[in-house]
């Protein structure tokens, strides 16, 4: 399971990268999506793909009596997802202000204007 995990992140981030470095600003975007899946991605591979319980305690003990689930990597996944989100819209009403003043989707004829 984990080294197929590792070849989707790594499809992943070459897709992203790819479409970060096309000349339209909307396939920029959908880059930048594909970047920060890839990135949660790998914070669930490197953290270890295992099942295991809610990392719950019972009474009276001082730590878990079976294996648990690690909820570092799941909050950080979280906040993650949550950040993307914004970047995300925030991109897209960026993509949509500069088509209303510019016409195009392209870089380079983005570049050459002042308004």
């Amino acid at each position: 399971m984990e080294p197929l995990m590792a070849i989707a992140i790594g499809i992943l981030f070459t897709a992203a990268i790819y479409m970060m470095l096309r000349r339209s600003i909307v396939k920029l975007v959908i880059g930048l999506m594909l970047l920060s899946n890839a990135a949660n991605l790998l914070i669930f591979a490197t953290a270890g793909m295992v099942r295991g319980a809610p990392p719950l305690v019972p009474e009276g003990l001082s730590a878990p009596a079976s294996a648990v689930a690690d909820p570092l990597p799941q909050a950080l996944v979280l906040t993650a997802i949550v950040i993307a989100f914004g970047v995300l819209s925030f991109a897209v009403v960026l993509v949509r202000r500069a088509w209303e003043v510019v016409g195009a989707d392209d870089l380079d004829k983005m570049k050459d204007t002042d308004t």
